[in-house]
């Protein structure tokens, strides 16, 4: 099933009646905070486990105070993990790609169908290949990426015997998806009301100290960002395109 409305009231998400395993597969440390950091909060909150797989570890993201790329993966490691431990997560593993270089290839899908077939998350959780400009910035080229590897991998290949079956011969299972959720997407069909995770996405946002600049001022412009999107300073959503795979 397939949401294609143009029209979307915010929800408060309550609709899953049991606890769901949610893998969140992004390219770079903080992409999760930025991304959906009110869902995550949300969903843990409500007692879902989330986990991230992470493909690199964000040397690229170098700035005036930190310019050792390989200084600031170690720098970058330690801030996700303070920034997901504010949103309920602990379960963190890396790739370990080099940041800025993800390609769209057989060998990555058939690596990342084997992840997901390791952990048999019931929803995955990426963001939208089909953005090129969000209302911001130009989309970065490993977010891009790593959006079409996960959608490639979730349908059809992790559920499927009939790809990559040396996997199977390895030990591992097909995987029974449920749901995949597409961040960072500028055609949503379902938008939810985080206003009470708010102040816990700003806190986990600043946990990445190398990447926000001056802390004040990045919690001003994203208050700034709120009221535009929002009219008001009450109330924030996050947006996705949400894929029904099968019933549970």
């Amino acid at each position: 099933m397939n949401m294609e409305s143009k029209t979307y009231n915010a929800v408060k998400f309550d609709e899953w009646k049991t606890r769901k395993k949610i893998l969140v597969i992004l390219a770079h440390p903080d992409d999760p905070e930025f991304f959906l950091g009110g869902t995550i909060a949300q969903w843990t909150g409500a007692g879902h486990e989330v986990s991230y797989l992470l493909f690199t570890k964000g040397e690229r993201g170098i700035s005036e105070k930190y310019q050792n790329g390989e200084e600031l993966k170690l720098i970058r490691v330690a801030e996700q993990k303070n920034a997901a431990s504010v949103l309920g997560v602990t379960d963190i593993s890396y790739l370990d790609f080099p940041d800025g270089y993800i390609e769209v290839n057989l060998e990555n899908r058939r690596m990342l169908v084997g992840e997901i077939r390791k952990r048999q998350p019931d929803l995955v959780v990426s963001c939208d290949p089909q953005t090129l400009f969000h209302h911001y910035y130009v989309n970065h080229p490993d977010h891009r990426a790593v959006g079409m590897l996960s959608v490639d991998a979730v349908f059809p290949a992790a559920g499927s015997p009939a790809f990559f079956p040396e996997q199977l011969e390895e030990g591992l299972r097909v995987a029974a998806i449920q749901e995949l959720w597409l961040s960072l997407t500028v055609e949503p069909n379902i938008s939810l009301d985080v206003s009470p995770q708010w102040d816990l996405r700003i806190k986990a946002l600043k946990k990445h100290v190398s990447q926000i600049g001056d802390p004040i001022q990045f919690e001003q412009k994203w208050n700034e960002r709120r009221r535009e999107a929002m009219g008001s300073e009450d109330g924030y959503q996050e947006h996705f395109r949400r894929v029904i795979l099968r019933i549970p």
